[in-house]
């Protein structure tokens, strides 16, 4: 049985979501944070010799990190349909955005929370210039695609949304200035499967589409 072991208002929000536009059965284990520290709990951290969220279980499989629960899952129960096959158009921007929501900027926006902390200084904001020149490039590309894949949803998306939503809540960013990316959090908003998956997810918090 897939089981999606969940850290409220985490990044496996994107494993829910994901199991929901499958359409497929899986088990939601909700693991609250520490009231104190905000910090996953030890039996969260303990799945994982990492001990960050998403995992999932599947059988005797322990499996973390995002982009390949997501592979696995969309592989294994979802037939590809979520992916982009070689040879089929879109296929390099498939691969480049499902990777560049986690090798690019994730990393950009945790750089910037920590940046706005630790205050200025010519390396951090020579860092925090790399969120800014993410920002730009995905409000680029949702200028000439309805996806970031193309014409069609996939995977590539749910690795994305993440960072340009409740991400915001750790590291701020005004919206107003990227229209394409807000057109496009509202298409994401609209989805039944992502309103489901909010709602099994992490009832009762409002995720920042805006």
């Amino acid at each position: 049985m897939l089981v999606v072991h969940h850290l409220g208002i985490s990044q496996s929000d994107r494993i829910v979501w994901l199991c929901e536009e499958l359409a497929i059965s899986y088990e939601l284990k909700h693991y609250d944070r520490d009231p104190e520290t905000r910090m996953a709990p030890a039996a969260y951290r303990a799945l994982t010799p990492f001990g960050t969220a998403p995992v999932i279980t599947d059988g005797d499989l322990v499996l973390g990190e995002s982009a390949a629960i997501v592979e696995y899952i969309d592989a294994t129960y979802g037939d590809g349909r979520l992916s982009i096959r070689p040879g089929a158009p879109g296929y390099a921007d498939y691969l480049f955005w499902f990777h560049f929501a986690n090798g690019s900027l994730m990393p950009s926006a945790m750089i910037d929370m920590i940046a706005s902390v630790a205050g200025g200084g010519d390396l951090l904001d020579a860092l925090r210039a790399r969120l800014d020149r993410a920002y730009a490039q995905i409000e680029a590309r949702l200028g000439q695609a309805t996806w970031l894949a193309g014409d069609e949803f996939s995977a590539a998306d749910i690795l994305s949304v993440f960072p340009l939503t409740t991400m915001r809540l750790f590291a701020p960013r005004d919206l107003a200035p990227y229209p394409n990316i807000r057109a496009y959090l509202q298409r994401i908003g609209a989805r039944p499967a992502f309103q489901r998956a909010m709602a099994k997810a992490d009832p009762g918090f409002e995720v920042p589409l805006r």
